[in-house]
Parts: C-alpha cells; structure tokens; sequence
C-alpha cells in the first residue's frame, strides 16, 4: 500500500504530462525538419536534380528542340570523341585558361589579404573598394568596358602612347586575347580575399610572435606559418576557383565571342553554340556531361593530392 503511494506521488499532473508529451513529440519528429528546407529541397529536385536527370537522357539522343528526341545510343560522344575537332580545341583553351587564371587570381587574393589584415585606420573602407569589383565583375557591362579599354584605342594603347610606344588591338589579336580575359578574371578575387582574410584573422598572434622571438623573418614566418596554417582555406578557394574558371562563359562571349581565330574559344562558350546556335541539344548536353567529369576528375586530384601539403591542426599534415 504504502509503495503506491510512493508511486502515485510522483505523477505528473495530466496537463503537464500532455505538454512534455506534446513538447518531446514535437522535437523527435522530423516533420518540422522537412518543412523548414521543402522550399530549397522542391527547388533542388525541379531546377536542378530533374534538369540533370534530362540532360543526362538527351545526351544519348538526337533532340533539336523542335522535333520529338530519337534515341541514338552513344553516338554523340563517338562524334565527340573522334570527329569535333572544335571540341578539343575548346576544351584545351578551357585548360589552358584555368592553369593560368587560378593560380593568378588567388596569388592576388593571398597578398591582398595579407595587407587588408593589417590594423590600420579606415581598413574596413579599403576592404570595401578592393572587395567591389567582385560584385560587378561578371556583369555584362564591365565586360564591355573591359573590351574598350583593351581596344585598339582603349585605355591601355593610349597609357602606352604616352611613352612612345605602339600598342596592338589586344582583344583582337591571337596571341593576347586570352590573356585579357585571364587578367579580368583575375581581378575579381574579391571573394577568394574575403575568405583567406577571414582564415588569417584564425591564426593565433602567438605563433608570430613566438617565431619573432626566435628570429624568424617575414618570409619565413609566411612559409612556416601563415601558409600552412591557412592551407585548409587554400584547398577550399583552389577547388571552388577551379570549378568556376571552367565554366567560364560571358566574359569570353561578350568581350571577345571566342576569336579571335578561336583563340578564346572556351568550353561553356561551344556548348553555347551547339545547343541555341546549331540547336543540337542532344549533342549539347553529351558535351554538358563531359565537362562534368572532367571537373569531377580535376577535383578529385585536387583532394587526392591535398593530403600531401594540407595541414590541420588536429592531425598535421600528411606526408609520405
């Protein structure tokens, strides 16, 4: 007797009973979970898990938009692979512009961070100005100017005049084109300086100052320290850079539409023109899946190389 009544008086009320009930039921249940992302999950299946899934099947079909698709096998990527020779002449400017462009672009975005880290007054204000081309950078009407100011009587022939020298149509001339389009890419490093900056700000003080005390110099303390101690940021800005460089289009197709000669003829910009131009869809999105395992396969030696010069503090780096 007296053990119920041991157990009875430790009974919850019925109304707080039903609120702990209804309280934990409501933070076990993964329902509220789903809600909260549906509007990015039900965009992510219709604009672009869906999108990929059709792509994927036309690429096996001869579809022009304006017949029915006819399934034709592996045909476009035997075309691909043996007969376009504009396919390889793109994808090897493509290479051959993110070899250069991304190394470039975060070298600059590096240094300019290592300055805007400083404490000096008025920072935050640099750090707006330098951060601004980023924002603009990919619209169509700096790409326009970028094209005047390259022009034959742009910007830079007449800077050049000024010291008696010659300059040439460089958007128009085989050997430069691609290098301005490399230069404008270049410097949008806004973002990449954003996020270096944001890892130099992580780095302890004392690590410096500890190697000052040692007699480390400057160099030595950016080779010993900043770089390793930033190289997970490194990794992170060289895989995302690498991603976008390859699908880089409306510079190319604005300033220069792939001439001069082809010479600025990139990937994303012959994809274009086979799938709006020629309206060979089908043949457009076999090429489409090409450049998405090439990317994949650039990335995954990206990865597979990081262990060898990436360093986590937890861990250390890697080496064999």
């Amino acid at each position: 007797m007296k053990a119920d009544t041991s157990l009875s008086s430790h009974k919850l009320p019925a109304s707080k009973l039903k609120t702990a009930f209804t309280l934990r039921g409501r933070w076990e249940s993964p329902f509220a979970g789903y809600l909260f992302i549906s509007p990015w999950l039900i965009g992510f299946l219709l604009l672009t898990l869906w999108p990929m899934i059709q792509s994927m099947y036309y690429s096996f079909t001869k579809y022009t938009l304006l017949d029915a698709p006819e399934w034709i096998g592996l045909r476009n990527y035997e075309r691909i692979f043996a007969d376009d020779e504009l396919f390889r002449q793109s994808l090897k400017i493509t290479i051959l512009f993110v070899v250069l462009s991304v190394p470039i672009k975060i070298f600059s975005a590096l240094m300019v961070a290592i300055l805007l880290n400083k404490k000096i007054k008025g920072i935050s204000v640099y750090r707006t100005f330098i951060y601004l081309p980023s924002l603009i950078g990919s619209s169509i009407a700096v790409a326009i100017l970028w094209q005047n100011i390259f022009g034959i009587d742009g910007f830079i022939n007449r800077f050049l005049s000024m010291f008696g020298i010659d300059g040439v149509s460089w958007i128009s001339n085989p050997k430069t084109a691609l290098g301005t389009l490399i230069i404008l890419v270049a410097w949008q490093f806004g973002s990449s300086m954003v996020i270096f900056l944001a890892g130099l700000k992580q780095i302890p003080a004392e690590l410096y100052e500890a190697s000052s005390v040692d007699g480390a110099s400057k160099v030595r303390q950016f080779f010993q320290i900043t770089l390793p101690m930033l190289s997970p940021v490194l990794l992170f800005n060289l895989v995302l850079q690498t991603i976008g460089s390859f699908q880089m289009f409306t510079q190319a197709f604005i300033i220069t539409k792939g001439g001069p000669i082809n010479s600025t003829y990139m990937y994303a910009l012959y994809l274009y023109d086979r799938a709006f131009s020629r309206y060979e869809m089908g043949y457009a999105s076999a090429l489409a899946w090409i450049l998405l395992v090439v990317i994949a396969i650039v990335t995954a030696v990206i990865f597979a190389s990081s262990r060898y010069w990436v360093f986590y503090e937890t861990e250390g780096a890697k080496r064999k």
